[in-house]
Order: C-alpha cells, then structure tokens, then sequence
C-alpha cells in the first residue's frame, strides 16, 4: 500500500460514510491471517499500516542471542502483491457491510411511518414492494382483504419492523396496521401536523369501516372538521387511499360517559352508565336506535369497543326499563308462569289489576250460587268468603297472571 491507497480510503470514507480506521484496522487483521497462511511460522506476529506513508510492515517474537524475544520487522518481500488483493477484498466487504448497516439504521428510524412504493410481485405469502433503495415484504396478514396489488402500481405503506440480516435489513410493511390511517390523516391535515389538532385514539377493520377520536389543543379549531374537510375533501383523500375503506370521525373526551357516547356515532345514545370496576359501559339508546347502534354484524360496537378501551352493552330504552323493574320469568314445574316486580308497585298497574280482582270475586260468587242449589249452601259460603277475603288481601296471583298477560 501506498499514499494512494490511504487517499482512495479517505474518499470512501467521504462518500460512503464509513470510517478509514475501521476498514484499517480490518486491513491489518486480514493480512496477518494470510500471512500465517502463506508463511507457515510459530513466532507471534502483527501486521501494521501505517497511517501517514501507507506502507506495511509484519513484525514477529523472535529469541535473540541472548535468549530474550524481541519483535524483529519480518516483512516478506512479495509480501506488497498479497497485500493489495488483500485489501481489496477488505476494502469491498467493509463497503458492503457499512452499507447494509447505514440502511438498516435509516429504515429502523422509519419504523412507524408511511413509505411510498412500486409494487414488484405478488405471492401466496407475500407481496414485494420496491422502496427504492431496498424492498420491503408486504404479508398476506397485513394486506386488506380484497385488494389487488399490480406489477408497477404505486403504493402507500406502514412500516411495521426492520430486522437486521447478513443479507441487508429485512423491512415489513402493513397494509392493515392502524398507524397506517393515522398517518394518512396526518399527510393529509395541516391541522395534526402542526400539532393543533391530535388524533387520540384509532380502531379499524380494514377494508371495512374505521373510527378515530380527535382532540383539538385550540378552542378555535373544530377537531372534527379539520379531519372531515371542505366539503369532506381531506377524509375523502384517505378514503381513496384505503380502496374506500369508511371512516367515523368523532371527537375525543377525557370523560368515559361523552367518550363512549360519541364512539357508537351515528347512533343517538340516550344514556352511558359506568361500572367501573368491571370496566362496561352499558348504553342504552331509543328503541329505532339499537340496530344503528350495535351495527352490520355487530361492526359499531366492536369499533367503539375498540376506540374507547371499554366493554360496552348496548341495550334499549324498553330492555332498560325492564330490568330496571326487575321483571323476570322464570317457569315452574307444572308450566304455571309467574313475574316478580319491584316492591312498588305503580298506581297504573294497580288501577289494571284491581277490576279483576273484583270480576274474580263475582265469579265466586256465582260458584257458590249454582252449589247452594244443590244443597250445599251454608258450607260453601264460609268457603266462598274466606276465598273472596284471600283474593282481596293478596292480589299478587292475579297481578302476575295480568302481568303475562300484558306482555304477552
């Protein structure tokens, strides 16, 4: 080696960002193993380059006369042809794991962003997509169901993870990941980007339908329709990106009740109530609302589930009130049916009842005419009474049997 090569070094590291000692340094470690290759010796020997003239010396233990080891410069004398074939094979390995290494720490920096690619093929496994510099795998788990992904079409991706291999970094990107749709917005809506606007949470069903919560840090600025758009221009750019994937945008709130009450939008919620220690909101919505609430296949509920991090009950205005009554009807053995209520009983229901207790009493009484004319009079009416007296003293029977009868 010579002040050339040192120069050529200097330029690499330059151009290619690696440093000229590291690829030295390796110079001087390959050389040693083929010097000890070429030259079979036992004595301890080192290699050095040195950094001003270039030139390179192989130094070795060796026993002087006096029987004392001392480093002694043995360099063999065509050892300058070794050692350029040498350092050229260093010199290219070094630019190719430095290489490798520069892109593996620029796409693990990336890792939680979009990249735009060209869509070089397509498999039963995955879908390989030219990021330019390197390419990306694209799985079949983190495609939306239902895309088709063309040689040469262009496409926006999430990077999910980059693994470093001796082959390169392996990068892994998302079709279907939520920070995808996150993303997209923040492209899309100066408002996020400038940080005036914050996109609190986000749930999706890819290639479906989406919801995110958005939280605006100025009174000024509706959080809502900085996302929406003129006339839904900023979602509809989104929209078109995820193949017409629907998007709910609602706002976001720190209180659980106004935040899950938003989440089941476009339903109307009438009332959250929270059980905290089991972690449900159970919501009750007005009776033409409950099919809008849960949703196609139950997708509302699951998406606001989802965005809000609640278990969440939906039920009607009329199941509500139900069980707030206590109504149960629970069947005996003999196939009688009969309805526990709450201990206070409404005056309406009693004005219901009560008619018929009395229409009960009359047919008693009937009873015990037709009996008495067979001769059986005194006896039945003591019957007859105590009966009567029973009936007007404990009406549940009959307000059960109404009961079933009503909701029937």
């Amino acid at each position: 080696m010579n002040l050339e090569w040192l120069e050529a070094l200097r330029q690499i590291e330059r151009e290619k960002g690696i440093d000229s000692e590291t690829i030295i340094q390796a110079l001087e470690a390959a050389l040693l193993s083929a010097y000890k290759k070429n030259y079979t010796t036992e004595e301890e020997a080192r290699v050095e380059v040195n950094r001003e003239t270039g030139t390179i010396h192989v130094y070795a233990e060796v026993a002087g006369e006096d029987g004392e080891a001392g480093e002694t410069e043995v360099t063999p004398k065509n050892f300058g042809r070794i050692a350029a074939q040498t350092a050229k094979q260093v010199i290219l390995q070094r630019i190719r794991e430095a290489e490798r290494d520069l892109m593996f720490e620029e796409y693990h920096e990336k890792v939680g962003d979009i990249v735009t690619g060209i869509v070089q093929q397509s498999d039963q496994r995955y879908t390989l997509v030219d990021l330019g510099k390197v390419e990306a795998l694209l799985p079949v788990s983190e495609q939306i169901h239902g895309e088709r992904y063309k040689h040469g079409m262009r496409l926006k991706v999430y990077i999910v993870e980059v693994r470093k291999t001796s082959k390169g970094p392996q990068i892994l990107v998302s079709r279907t990941h939520p920070g995808l749709l996150k993303r997209l917005f923040e492209l899309e809506v100066p408002e996020i980007a400038d940080g005036y606007v914050e996109i609190k949470a986000v749930a999706r069903e890819p290639g479906h339908r989406s919801k995110i919560a958005v939280l605006s840090n100025d009174r000024n600025i509706d959080p809502v329709g900085a996302c929406v758009g003129a006339r839904g221009s900023r979602v509809r750019m989104v929209v078109n990106e995820l193949k017409g994937e629907k998007v709910d945008i609602t706002p976001w709130s720190e209180d659980p009740k106004e935040l899950v009450s938003n989440a089941l939008s476009p339903a109307k919620v009438k009332e959250v109530i929270i059980h905290g220690d089991e972690e449900l909101a159970e919501v009750i919505v007005p009776d033409g609302q409950l099919s809008l609430a849960i949703g196609k296949e139950g997708q509302n509920a699951r998406l606001a589930a989802k965005l809000t991090g609640w278990r969440i009950d939906i039920k009607s205005e009329s199941q509500a009130k139900d069980e707030r009554e206590g109504y149960s009807v629970p069947k005996g053995d003999g196939g009688d049916v009969w309805v526990a209520i709450s201990e206070d009983v409404p005056e309406e229901t009693e004005e219901i009842v009560q008619p018929e207790l009395e229409e009960a009493e009359e047919t008693v009484e009937e009873i015990a005419e037709d009996l008495s004319e067979e001769g059986e009079e005194e006896p039945m009416e003591e019957i007859v009474e105590e009966i009567a007296e029973d009936l007007s003293e404990e009406p549940e029977g009959e307000l059960a049997k109404e009961e079933e009868a009503i909701q029937e």
